[in-house]
C-alpha cells in the first residue's frame, strides 16, 4: 500500500501500481479528465460528516468536522498521453471543512485510490491511512538526518540497497521507541530495549527510591535515552523527539559496545 502526498499525483505511477497489482492512496493536486473527457471530476453531495483532531497555532488539539464525499470514476490519461496509457477506474475522496478557520490552515484533502470505496466507513478508513503520512515523513527525516542516508557515496545499487535496508531498521527503531513511549508509557522496557541496555540506563540514571512502578515503564526509559542525547527535561519542554532519541541511542549503543569489548578483553 503506497501512501503519498501531492508530489505523488503522477498518472504514470498510477498505471505502474495497477500493473503490478499494488494499491495506492495519493493526495491529488491535478484536476484530471474523467468520463467522456468533456468534464472534470463532478461535484458530489457530502455523504457524511467526520470528526478529526488537528492542532491549532498554539499546538492544541481541537476537534474539526469534515464533510466527506467520494465517487468512483473512469479517469483518463493526460492529453498527449492517451495513446500510451489506459483509462483507470479510480476513487476520489474529498474531505474538507466548510468554513475557513482563523488560527490554522483549512483542512481540504482530495485523495485518489485504486482501492474500492463503497461505504462511508471505507472512506473514513482511507482518511485515517492518509493521516499517517506525516509519520512516514518523520521516519524519512530520521533516515536523512540521523543515518545521513543522503551523504553515502556507494557506487553500486546493490550496496546502496543493502545499506538502506540497515538504515530502515535503525530508523524504525528510533521512531518506534519514540512513538511507543508516548502511546504506551507503562509498557515494559524490554519491549523495545535489550537487557544490557536496560541495565546501563539504570546505572546511568537510577530511579529514585520513592519512584513507583510507572518509573519502570517504557516512557521512563525513553526519557533516560533522551537525556543521553541532550534532552534537558524541563517542565516547559515538549516530549522527547526523534533527534534527541537518535543521539541518545547512539551513545547508549557505544556504551554497550564498550562494555561488551571490555568483558571480552578483561573478563567478566
Amino acid at each position: 500500500m503506497h501512501v503519498g502526498d501531492r508530489e505523488s499525483d503522477i498518472y504514470e505511477l498510477f498505471c505502474i501500481a495497477s500493473k503490478l497489482g499494488t494499491s495506492f492512496l495519493v493526495r491529488a493536486q491535478t484536476d484530471r479528465l474523467a468520463g467522456d473527457g468533456e468534464h472534470t471530476v463532478a461535484e458530489e453531495p457530502p455523504r457524511m460528516a467526520h470528526v478529526i483532531e488537528v492542532c491549532n497555532d498554539k499546538g492544541e488539539a481541537v476537534p474539526v468536522t469534515l464533510d466527506v464525499k467520494f465517487r468512483t470514476i473512469d479517469v483518463l490519461p493526460p492529453i498527449g498521453k492517451q495513446k500510451k496509457y489506459p483509462a483507470l477506474k479510480l476513487t476520489y475522496i474529498h474531505a474538507y471543512e466548510r468554513d475557513e478557520p482563523a488560527n490554522r490552515p483549512r483542512v481540504d484533502w482530495k485523495l485518489i485510490t485504486n482501492l474500492p470505496v463503497l461505504t462511508a466507513q471505507e472512506a473514513v478508513e482511507k482518511l485515517g491511512w492518509y493521516a499517517l503520512r506525516w509519520k512516514i515523513e518523520v521516519f524519512h527525516k530520521v533516515m536523512k538526518s540521523g543515518c545521513k542516508a543522503e551523504d553515502v557515496k556507494l557506487r553500486t545499487a546493490e550496496r546502496l540497497v543493502n545499506l538502506l535496508a540497515v538504515f530502515c531498521i535503525l530508523s524504525w527503531r528510533v521512531f518506534w521507541i519514540t512513538m511507543s513511549s508516548r502511546a504506551s508509557p507503562a509498557a515494559p522496557p524490554d519491549a523495545a530495549l535489550t537487557a544490557i541496555e536496560v541495565q546501563i540506563l539504570d546505572h546511568l540514571a537510577p530511579d529514585k527510591p520513592s519512584a513507583g512502578t510507572s518509573a519502570r515503564g517504557l516512557a521512563s526509559y525513553a526519557l533516560k535515552i533522551a537525556r543521553l542525547g541532550g534532552y534537558l527535561n524541563r517542565k516547559s519542554d515538549p516530549p522527547p523527539g526523534n533527534t534527541v532519541m537518535w543521539r541518545g541511542l547512539m551513545r547508549l549503543t557505544d556504551i554497550a559496545l564498550g562494555i561488551s569489548l571490555a568483558a571480552e578483553l578483561v573478563g567478566n
